[in-house]
Formats: structure tokens, C-alpha cells, sequence
């Protein structure tokens, strides 16, 4: 970690210049001493985590792995790459489907009445923990097919909890868009909602695939 954030805050300002352009032409202000440079640390660091999450992971594998059976060693080291990929998949739409209405919105709203002028602090730390956030609910499809493989849930099971995924999906949907208004919080549901029910099929293609595995050879 300590190396990706040294090497995140070399590219800092190209990172702030990637974190700004979501929300437009926007100015930013900064009014404290040291909120700029309190700032660099926090995206530095955000960064830093980022870059250093595969190999954090490795290590989380590697002290887990002797409790683990060779089979589930084996389904551990395989879901690690798509770990990584969904992560990027949900920070993707984060940023460019999710934060693009979410900043024109909270900048535009009540401009009419006062002047808007954002704190560059605030506005990151809002960014961040949106883009986070979102790429580990992204993370879901990849969590349940692992259980399903290990047995712990099913298909039947998991479409028997549709309708509470659903109200969990507008919950967090409220929790993680910085705004309060219906279309943004959709917009983040109804990709949670599509998710759930991609890890339905998919853990009913793990029941099949092992039943067929199940079943013996036909004798001659």
C-alpha cells in the first residue's frame, strides 16, 4: 500500500482531473489551509488501496488457505480475477452512468437561489466513497456463485428472497447516491436487482453442472 500510494500521488493531479470531469465544467474551491494537501493524501491513498487490492487479496488467500480444502482452494483461486473484474466493471458504471446526472443535479439544484461553490474536499470524498462503494456491490455475483459452489446457498433459495433483494436494492440504492431524488437512486437499483437474478442463474447453472457430475457413468 505504501508503494501504489507513493506512486498514485505521482499521478495525482491527472487523478483529480479524471475525478473532476463527471461533473462538467465545475470550479472547485478549496477554503482551509490545508485542505488541498489533506486532499492529495486522501486520493493518494484511495489509489493507493486500489492498485494494492490484488495482492492484498492474494495475501487474505494465502492466510485463509490452510483452513480451506483442495476443493475450495481451487474455487477460491479461480473467482480471484473476476473479484477484480467486477470491482472495475462497478466503478466503470459508477462513473460514467451514476456520477455524470448525480453531480449536475446537486450542483444545479437551488443554483437559481445561491451560487454554488464546492469544496474540492467534500466533492472527492463524496466521489470516492461512491465509486467504492459501488464497485464492491458489484462483487455480488461473484460472492454467491462461490457459495453455491461450497453448497451454502442455491438457487431456490435465493428466488425465495427476490422480493426482500429487491427492497434491499432501492435501500442501498438511497444509501449510496449522494442525492435524494427516485431516478438516481434507480439507477443504481435496477443494476443490484439485475445482479441478484444474474446469481440466481448462476447458481442454478452450479446445481446443474454438479448434478450431472453426480450422476454415474453408464455401464456397458
Amino acid at each position: 500500500i505504501a508503494i501504489t500510494t507513493i506512486i498514485s500521488f505521482t499521478f495525482a493531479q491527472w487523478i483529480f482531473h479524471l475525478l473532476i470531469a463527471p461533473a462538467g465544467d465545475i470550479n472547485l474551491v478549496f477554503i482551509e489551509m490545508t485542505e488541498m494537501i489533506g486532499t492529495y493524501m486522501k486520493v493518494s491513498l484511495a489509489s493507493g488501496i486500489i492498485l494494492a487490492m490484488p495482492y492484498l487479496a492474494y495475501q487474505l488467500i494465502m492466510f485463509v488457505s490452510p483452513a480451506l480444502t483442495p476443493q475450495e482452494k481451487k474455487q477460491v483461486y479461480l473467482i480471484l480475477p473476476w473479484i477484480t473484474l467486477m470491482f472495475i466493471a462497478g466503478v466503470a458504471f459508477g462513473y460514467f452512468i451514476l456520477l455524470p446526472p448525480a453531480t449536475k443535479f446537486l450542483i444545479t439544484f437551488g443554483s437559481d437561489i445561491a451560487i454554488p461553490q464546492i469544496k474540492i474536499g467534500n466533492y472527492i470524498s463524496l466521489v470516492t466513497r461512491l465509486l467504492v462503494a459501488i464497485g464492491a456491490v458489484f462483487e455480488t455475483p461473484v460472492i454467491i456463485l462461490f457459495l453455491a459452489k461450497l453448497g451454502i446457498v442455491t438457487s431456490k433459495m435465493l428466488a425465495s428472497k427476490r422480493r426482500h433483494a429487491i427492497v434491499a436494492a432501492f435501500i442501498l440504492g438511497a444509501l449510496i447516491t449522494p442525492t435524494f431524488d427516485p431516478v438516481n437512486q434507480s439507477l443504481v437499483a435496477l443494476p443490484l436487482i439485475a445482479l441478484f437474478e444474474m446469481s440466481i442463474w448462476l447458481a442454478k447453472l452450479v446445481q446443474r453442472r454438479e448434478i450431472g457430475a453426480a450422476k454415474p457413468a453408464p455401464t456397458s
